[in-house]
């Protein structure tokens, strides 16, 4: 199997972030705050260099459209757009919950963290999907413009 090497990279950051979401969960449970801080310091740079790769790759090769079959491609276009969306508002959400640590807002923090995570967890999973569909399961499509790879246009 030959994968190509950012898509495959940058898969594996959203993959390494969403280990160290679960792992600083397991630390802040075990009240051991410090590490929990350097953990979710780690998740969110993780994170920060798939975005970078992915905005790289995005602006200097294109995106990769669906190489399945014909019928499956509304679902994965579907799928792909929920993906979008989970994505911004985990990130979106990630940054409130990793600024108020940072304030010491605790409150919001608590509140708002656990809901942070699990977006993440269901972006990292879904990003791990979208990864399997377009260069495991199906040879990937052309690559081009992100527009023309999302929506076929």
């Amino acid at each position: 199997m030959d994968l190509p090497l950012l898509p495959t990279i940058s898969t594996f950051f959203i993959v390494l972030s969403a280990i160290l979401v679960a792992i600083g969960w397991y630390l802040i449970l075990q009240k051991k705050t410090l590490a929990h801080q350097k953990t979710m310091v780690a998740a969110a740079v993780s994170a920060v260099l798939f975005l970078i790769i992915y905005i790289s790759r995005t602006i200097f090769i294109g995106n990769t459209s669906f190489g399945g079959p014909d019928h499956l491609k509304i679902y994965y276009t579907v799928f792909l757009v929920f993906h979008i969306i989970l994505a911004t508002v985990g990130a979106v959400f990630g940054v409130i919950t990793i600024n108020a640590g940072f304030k010491n807002n605790l409150a919001l923090h608590r509140k708002i963290g656990p809901i942070s995570s699990v977006i993440w967890f269901f972006t990292a999973i879904t990003g791990v999907t979208v990864f399997l569909l377009l260069y495991v399961f199906y040879k990937g499509g052309e690559t081009t413009s992100m527009i023309k790879a999302i929506f076929g246009i």
